[in-house]
């Protein structure tokens, strides 16, 4: 009996697959919530290795790990915080997009002094014809704001305007004493004081109790046109046309005599005279006076016809001393004050006496001025 021998074909032997000393993670996608994983053959692990964490184990191998296939060092932790990073990220987006519905630019601050551009493409405007529209409006309004100095302008400059408004409560409470009581104030020279050009210039109301002013006139006015309101309301005679009419008679009163100051001042030939600004200061001062003997010729008081007219003589005689000594500096200046911002320059003794005339007209014109305000 032949005896047949079968050899067994040796063992197969798997090549074992070698790998790069480093292989870079790569980037985790922001579509996949997991983040990208890539998984590469590797050998079985042996005895001595390591095994996997159990968190990188599927389900399906129930705790191992087949052949060749071994995922890359992607931990948990930096997963989460991927996720993390782009909820950030997308809700910084969120609130950029909601600060630029409001008008802010990607969170900056606009610039001070400038204003956010509208949105002229709701209004069917593209943003060159916007940006066109802009600029020529810039350039009307800085054309009038020329033409308007140039004509205007050294008649009302608008340097003097804001020098008489530049007033205080302390200054305001003097003058209105200074322009009550004349007789008892000392000095009646305005100061001066040097500019930053090297030039000199009067110092503004609020250091000088001799500077005029336009606060206290036009305060003034505004109070004198109310009080004829009352007056007639008192009498149950009041109209809204009062109003209208009491301010058309007080303007008509200023205008005449800015216009009688500076003719006489023109004829008498009067160097550097005072600005207009100055002029119409001085003329407002009246009305003090004025609400004075409105106020006194209400009946509750019960001063009568008497008390009434004592009291128009007082603040005629002051109002006509204030104006006397405060227009004397620019009509009949001293030989001192030569170096004045308005000097009017020495004059010869036939002049002073015409300039003194026509203060006097000027101080006994106030009567008829107040007179015609307190026809009420």
């Amino acid at each position: 009996m032949a005896h047949h021998y079968r050899a067994s074909p040796p063992p197969l032997q798997h090549p074992v697959p070698t790998h790069p000393a480093y292989i870079p993670d790569p980037p985790s996608t922001p579509v996949s919530p997991q983040g990208y994983q890539r998984f590469s053959s590797s050998p079985a692990p042996g005895p001595n290795q390591q095994q996997p964490p159990q968190q990188y184990l599927s389900p399906q191998f129930n705790g191992h790990v087949p052949a060749y296939t071994t995922p890359f060092q992607h931990s948990q932790p930096q997963q989460q915080q991927q996720q993390q990073q782009q909820q950030q990220h997308q809700q910084h987006q969120q609130q950029q997009q909601h600060h630029d519905q409001h008008g802010q630019f990607n969170g900056q601050q606009p610039q001070q002094g400038r204003f956010p551009q509208p949105d002229f493409g709701a209004w069917g405007m593209s943003d060159p014809t916007a940006q066109f529209g802009l600029q020529l409006g810039q350039s009307a309004v800085a054309a009038g704001q020329d033409y308007v100095q140039r004509n205007f302008g050294g008649f009302f400059p608008t340097t003097h305007v804001k020098h008489h408004f530049n007033v205080s409560n302390s200054y305001v409470m003097k003058k209105l004493r200074l322009v009550l009581f004349p007789w008892i104030h000392k000095p009646w020279s305005r100061k001066i004081r040097r500019s930053e050009g090297g030039q000199t210039e009067w110092q503004p109301p609020r250091e000088d109790i001799n500077s005029p002013d336009l606060y206290i006139p036009l305060m003034a006015l505004v109070t004198y046109i109310l009080l004829v309101a009352v007056h007639y309301g008192l009498k149950e005679k009041f109209d809204p046309t009062l109003l209208g009419q009491s301010a058309s008679r007080a303007i008509a009163v200023v205008i005449v005599e800015f216009i009688f100051v500076k003719s006489g001042c023109y004829l008498l030939n009067v160097q550097g005279s005072a600005p207009a600004v100055d002029l119409l200061a001085y003329g407002g001062y009246k009305f003090v006076g004025v609400i004075i003997t409105l106020i006194s010729g209400f009946e509750f008081l019960h001063l009568g016809s008497t008390g009434y007219g004592l009291v128009f003589i007082y603040v005629f005689l002051a109002n006509a001393f204030f104006l006397l000594r405060s227009l004397r500096s620019v009509v009949l200046p001293d030989a001192a004050n030569i170096n004045t911002p308005s000097h009017a320059g020495v004059v010869n003794p036939a002049q002073r006496r015409r300039r003194i005339t026509f203060l006097f007209l000027e101080a006994v014109s106030q009567i008829l001025y107040m007179g015609f305000l307190l026809r009420v």
